[in-house]
């Protein structure tokens, strides 16, 4: 089958397809022909193996090696069509249309992949195309992570910054679900669209620091790592909680917050992929509650440009592989 492998750490251009053999599921695995799947930000972290001191954390996880990337084929996100079912798989059958995450084993920028049936992994929702499908469950899954330790609910104030990105898009539309009232902050060019995914405000960051504003919040959800915690403290309220997702330096302020009465920073990791929440995410887009936002799709050939553009940060929602374009 075909595969985009790579076999040392290193910017796009060590991203190469290849002829690999197929993998054969085991007793309690389905092998999915892949649809669909994505290039995302962890997928990037782990073939540029940076930083360094990052490698023995992605090793002891079962990510990355030391000197080699363990996991020679990337891709979490997957949607596409079971093949072959293990001995004891009862959950599903061949030929049903799935999608899901296979979180922490990767395998999906391929042709096939194996998918343990207890995985982060349900059929397809009714109505959606396996582009959508793919492009969904681990942004959402990272937000709710977020907005569960942020406990989140009616009322709550939250902003979102970076909140046209595959997290951020995820958590503005969770947080609406839940009855928050909810401040989007993106670029100019999606004000527009996060007003159609609900936000009740949108700021546009290029025009507007919302550090100098008076506005407070219950919770500030940063969702693409770049608007810190020192930053962020003057928009807190007062038991306000800062979530992070990224910067191995909110680990330690979430440590150091814990116990205070004051504002607190909350790090959920590592991450957690549960099968109920794939389930949440399809009921809610087949009700209508929740809507994929893809950016561009790309062949799987092109993962190269597909990966160069998820690392300009410009990227809007998630940028999807077609594996298979005549179904996706």
């Amino acid at each position: 089958m075909r595969a985009v492998v790579h076999d040392r750490y290193g910017a796009p251009g060590v991203l190469h397809l290849a002829e690999v053999d197929r993998p054969t599921p085991r007793e309690d695995e389905v092998l999915i022909r892949v649809v669909a799947t994505t290039v995302n930000r962890t997928d990037c972290g782990v073939r540029s193996g940076r930083p360094l001191i990052a490698r023995p954390i992605t090793r002891m996880l079962g990510i990355g090696g030391l000197v080699h990337p363990m996991r020679r084929i990337l891709g979490s996100e997957v949607a596409g069509v079971v093949d072959e079912v293990g001995a004891s798989v009862t959950q599903f059958s061949v030929g049903d249309e799935v999608f899901g995450v296979n979180a922490g084993l990767y395998g999906a920028h391929a042709q096939y992949v194996c998918v343990r049936e207890s995985a982060p992994l349900a059929l397809r929702p009714a109505g959606v195309s396996f582009t959508d499908a793919a492009a969904v469950c681990d942004g959402v899954v990272l937000a709710l992570m977020g907005l569960r330790a942020g406990d989140v609910g009616p009322g709550t104030r939250v902003l979102v910054y970076g909140a046209s990105g595959a997290i951020g898009t995820a958590a503005v539309q969770l947080a609406k679900h839940v009855g928050a009232s909810v401040t989007a902050v993106c670029a100019t060019k999606n004000l527009e669209l996060l007003r159609s995914l609900g936000a009740d405000h949108v700021l546009d960051y290029t025009r507007e620091d919302v550090t100098t504003n008076a506005e407070t919040y219950d919770v500030i959800f940063d969702a693409v790592g770049k608007f810190s915690f020192r930053r962020a403290r003057r928009s807190l309220a007062p038991r306000g909680v800062y979530l992070a997702t990224d910067q191995l330096t909110n680990l330690v302020l979430a440590l150091a917050t814990a116990r205070g009465r004051g504002r607190r920073v909350r790090f959920p990791i590592p991450p957690r992929y549960t099968k109920a929440d794939v389930v949440l995410v399809k009921e809610l887009m087949e009700s209508g509650r929740y809507r994929a936002v893809v950016d561009r799709c790309y062949p799987l050939d092109q993962v190269v440009e597909a990966t160069t553009y998820v690392e300009t940060g410009q990227k809007t929602g998630s940028v999807v592989l077609l594996v298979d374009a005549d179904l996706a």
